[in-house]
C-alpha cells in the first residue's frame, strides 16, 4: 500500500496536520516513536486539545494508521517531520528528535519522496544538518533525486478561528523546484501558500514571528512594573491606546510566558547569532530576561499583599487559579504558573490550585494540592492569584469572595481586585 503522506510526529503539531490531510482525501500514515501515544490513537483518544476523540475515530475512519513501524516510512510519497525541539544547554535546540525523524526517514527514502521540516529550529538546520543525513542515509541526492522543503508550524492550540486550514503556509524549499513540489503539496488543504526564497528565509520567518511577540510581550512587562509604582492603570492605558486604528498593536502584560513557541523559539535565534556571529541579539536576550522574571515579580507582589495586612506569606494559603499556559485549553508546556508555584513555596506559602481542565500536577515530582470546590477555596484561601482566566471563572465574583485577590490578567473590574 502507498500513502500520501507519513507525518512523523503526532502531538500538537503532527495530529492537526494529519486530521486535515485526511479531510482533503489524502491516505495518512502516522509515525510515532512513543508506544503510548500510537496505542492511544489507535483506540480513538486524542491527547491534544485541539482534537477530540470523535476527531480521531473519524480520521481512523478516513484510513488514517498510527504506527511505530519505520519501514512503512518508505510506502508515503511526503513526508513531513512535526517533533518538538525542546531548548537544550546554551539555549540552543535539542535537535535529538528531529534527527531521529530524520534517520528514519532516510533509511526508508525513495526516489521522487518530499520531504519537509516543520519543527521549529535554527536558520540552516534543513540544509546543514537535515540534508546532509538524508542523503548519507539513503545515497540519495536533494534536489535531483528527492525534494526538501521546510515549512513552520503555525498552530495555535485552542483558537477558534485559525487553524491548519485557513492559516497561511508558509514554505521555502532546498531548490525552486523543491519549493513547487512543497507548495504543490500544501496547496491540497491549505487555503494560502506563501512562497519563501529558500528555507532559510522560511526557518527565520518563524522565529522572526515569534520574538516579535516575545519582544513587545516583555515591553508591557516591564512596563507594569514602573505603571504599578507610578499608581498608572496599564491596562487602562493599553486599552485607550488600541483605539489607533493604525501604528499600534495591543499586547498585554501578564505573569510569564508560555506555551510551545514564545519562550522557546527566539532563543533559537540568538544562539544562532551568538555562535555563528559572535555577538548578542539583544532585543531577545532582554526581552528573555524580563519575561523569565515575571513569575518571581509576581511572588513579590504576592508577599506584600500579605504583608500590607499584616500576614506573613510563611504559612499563608495561596490558591492559584488556571495553570495552563493559554486559557481554556489543558496544555502546561512553560507556563508560568509552575515558576510562580516555586517562587511561593520558597517563600514559605502552601500552594494549591484550581484548574478546570487539569486534573494533577506536579512540581519537580511532589504534586500539588488541587481543589474542586472553586468557591469554598476562594473563600478560605489567604490569598487568590488568577494565573489563567479560564471561560469557566467569573473573576470578578471570584475577587467579591476572596479574602484577597490579585488578578495578573486584568480582567477585574470590580475594586476588592489587585492588579498587576
Amino acid at each position: 500500500m502507498s500513502y500520501d503522506v507519513v507525518i512523523l510526529g503526532l502531538g500538537y503539531v503532527g495530529l492537526p496536520l494529519a486530521q486535515q490531510a485526511i479531510r482533503a482525501g489524502m491516505s495518512v500514515l502516522g509515525f510515532d516513536v512513543d508506544e503510548n501515544v500510537v496505542r492511544s490513537l489507535a483506540e480513538g483518544r486524542s491527547h491534544v486539545d485541539d482534537l477530540s476523540d470523535t476527531d480521531v475515530a473519524k480520521m481512523l475512519a478516513g484510513g488514517f494508521l498510527p504506527t511505530t513501524d519505520e519501514t512503512l516510512i518508505g510506502q508515503a510519497r511526503t513526508a513531513v517531520i512535526c517533533v518538538p525541539t525542546p531548548l537544550a544547554e546554551g539555549d540552543g535546540p535539542d535537535l535529538r528528535a528531529v534527527l531521529g525523524a530524520t534517520s528514519a526517514i532516510g533509511r526508508n527514502l525513495r526516489p521522487g519522496m518530499l520531504v519537509v521540516l516543520e519543527s521549529t529550529t535554527y536558520p540552516g538546520t534543513t540544509d546543514d544538518e537535515v540534508r546532509p543525513r538524508l542523503e548519507k542515509l539513503s545515497g540519495l541526492t536533494a534536489g535531483i533525486d528527492f525534494h526538501l522543503a521546510f515549512s513552520p508550524e503555525r498552530i495555535d492550540p485552542g483558537n477558534e478561528v485559525y487553524g491548519a486550514h485557513n492559516t497561511p503556509k508558509v514554505v521555502g524549499g532546498y531548490t525552486p523546484a523543491c519549493t513547487d513540489r512543497a507548495e504543490a503539496f500544501y496547496g491540497r488543504f491549505v487555503e494560502t501558500v506563501v512562497r519563501t526564497r529558500s528555507t532559510r528565509e522560511a526557518e527565520t520567518a518563524k522565529l522572526l514571528e515569534n520574538t516579535y511577540r516575545h519582544v513587545n510581550i516583555a515591553l508591557v512587562n516591564e512596563m507594569a512594573r514602573f505603571c504599578y509604582e507610578l499608581d498608572i492603570d496599564l491596562w487602562d492605558v493599553i486599552r485607550a491606546a488600541a483605539t489607533k486604528p493604525f501604528g499600534f498593536q495591543a499586547f498585554y502584560p501578564g505573569p510569564g510566558v508560555g506555551g510551545h513557541c514564545i519562550p522557546i523559539d527566539p532563543n533559537y535565534l540568538s544562539h544562532n547569532v551568538r555562535s555563528k556571529l559572535g555577538y548578542p541579539f539583544r532585543f531577545v536576550e532582554l526581552a528573555q530576561e524580563i519575561n523569565t522574571t515575571m513569575p518571581a515579580y509576581v511572588a513579590r507582589r504576592a508577599q506584600n499583599l500579605l504583608n500590607a495586612d499584616g500576614q506573613a506569606v510563611r504559612g499563608a494559603t495561596v490558591l492559584l487559579l488556571g495553570i495552563t499556559y493559554k486559557a481554556d485549553i489543558a496544555d502546561q508546556r512553560e507556563s508560568p504558573a509552575a515558576p510562580l508555584a516555586r517562587q511561593l513555596a520558597a517563600l514559605g506559602a502552601t500552594v494549591a490550585y484550581h484548574d478546570p481542565h487539569v486534573t494533577t500536577w506536579d512540581l519537580d515530582g511532589v504534586p500539588v494540592s488541587r481543589t474542586d470546590d472553586l468557591s469554598g477555596a476562594t473563600a478560605s484561601a489567604d490569598l487568590v492569584i488568577l494565573v489563567q482566566n479560564h471561560r469557566e471563572y467569573d473573576p470578578d465574583e471570584l475577587a467579591r469572595t476572596a479574602k484577597r485577590f490579585f488578578d495578573t490578567r486584568g480582567v477585574t473590574t470590580t475594586r476588592e481586585a489587585h492588579r498587576l
